[in-house]
């Protein structure tokens, strides 16, 4: 795959898009900062999605549209235009995608300070910086014409983040918004052949694992009542307190890592009341499918155990207590071989642009791809970052074009530009 990235620095059209990206790097941070500064918390993206489609029309792409999921996508065809052609059906396209949803709330001011060479704000890396990204490559291939075997999909998905659950690139790859059945096709196409998802900043790391989760919202209930009358009956909380110390116990593996958190709970009315209801959420991860399986097995059984305990120390002739687990995420882990054709190019191609190449796993996009049995990847767009996720977000345009560049050399190696 070293070869291929080396001929594709050297073919005209390619050259050509990578002088448009370094030429056009201020216009690609300019649009970063303003993407930044529209609002789309997880599950409200249509503000964003609605400029993003006019970015893609502008730079091209044909047959841009917004699905009902609220995807936007926009093809680049065999002649780097927008002609989808006719006759016979396309080969397998390659996808290539951003996320257009942050972490933040309709409450959080996403305005876009520059200090000195840093943007500020909300959001700026992850992920405008991926979906500035994802436009400068579609205008790239557009200008300089490039020429592919495989038709490219740009597409920017919705429900990336938290308790989006992944649901927009579920909904591009097969059509359902909350399962993986059936086979991936991408607007009535072939299998992709391919997928790269674009996510925040960076050069070295290339994520090909993917790292998969299980969250869930556990409910206790029972009767409740004063706590000095009632005292005795089944308590919730003391129910979440039992569950909470079993689930600090349970056995997890470093290889395939392995993680159980509670990350929050909750429940109660006031300081002299048993509840009626208590509650803790649960993050389950793991980069192996069979050990998140077991460890959801494990887990389910603490949680029938603390409520059995509870419920023997109950008073005679007190109503049991009862326990609710409502699933709220569900992402599929797996692997991109390091041996495939995609991972291989990803490798070239930082080694070729001089930086290393990290072998990582995270939750991105490529999460459903890999689970459906597409190649899939996600890389950072360039540049540095800090602070993701919290209001504080930073992102420096240091060697940024090259993230972009980088993006281009991958798409274009497993597009097969024609030489």
């Amino acid at each position: 795959m070293h070869e291929v990235i080396s001929g594709l620095l050297g073919h005209d059209r390619v050259k050509a898009a990578r002088q448009h990206i370094e030429r056009t790097d201020e216009v690609t941070l300019a649009r970063q900062a303003a993407l930044s500064a529209i609002p789309a918390p997880t599950g409200a993206e249509a503000q964003r999605a609605a400029r993003v489609a006019e970015l893609f029309r502008e730079a091209g792409l044909g047959d841009v549209r917004i699905d009902e999921a609220g995807n936007v996508s926009g093809w680049a065809h065999r002649d780097g235009g927008s002609g989808k052609g006719e006759g016979a059906a396309p080969p397998a396209p390659v996808v290539l995608s951003a996320h257009l949803d942050t972490v933040f709330g309709p409450d959080v001011d996403v305005s876009v300070e520059r200090r000195g060479r840093r943007l500020e704000g909300p959001g700026i890396s992850d992920n405008a910086r991926g979906i500035a990204a994802l436009v400068a490559v579609a205008e790239a291939v557009v200008a300089a014409r490039v020429r592919t075997a495989r038709p490219i999909l740009f597409a920017a998905t919705v429900g990336e983040e938290g308790s989006g659950d992944l649901r927009g690139v579920k909904h591009l790859l097969n059509g359902k918004r909350e399962t993986l059945k059936g086979s991936p096709t991408v607007a009535g196409n072939a299998k992709p052949a391919a997928f790269i998802a674009l996510d925040g900043a960076g050069m070295e790391r290339i994520v090909h694992r993917a790292l998969g989760s299980r969250r869930y919202h556990v409910t206790f209930r029972g009767p409740g009542g004063h706590s000095w009358a009632a005292f005795g009956v089944a308590n919730p909380a003391n129910a979440v307190g039992r569950a909470t110390a079993l689930l600090a116990d349970v056995p997890t593996p470093h290889a395939p890592r392995t993680t159980c958190a509670v990350v929050r709970l909750g429940g109660g009315t006031g300081l002299n009341s048993i509840p009626q209801e208590a509650w803790l959420d649960l993050d389950l991860r793991s980069e192996d499918p069979k050990a998140l399986a077991q460890l959801d097995v494990t887990v389910r059984a603490a949680l029938a155990r603390a409520t059995d305990d509870e419920n023997r120390r109950r008073a005679p002739a007190t109503p049991p207590l009862g326990v609710e687990i409502q699933l709220l995420g569900d992402r599929p882990s797996g692997v991109t071989p390091r041996t495939h054709p995609l991972v291989q190019a990803a490798i070239a191609a930082n080694r070729i642009l001089g930086k290393d190449a990290e072998l990582a796993s995270a939750s991105t996009d490529a999460n459903v791809a890999i689970a459906l049995g597409v190649p899939a990847i996600a890389l950072g767009a360039g540049g540095k970052a800090g602070d993701a996720h919290l209001t504080s977000e930073w992102y420096e345009n240091t060697e940024g074009a090259l993230g972009i560049v980088r993006a281009l050399l991958v798409t274009a190696a497993v597009a097969e530009v024609e030489m």
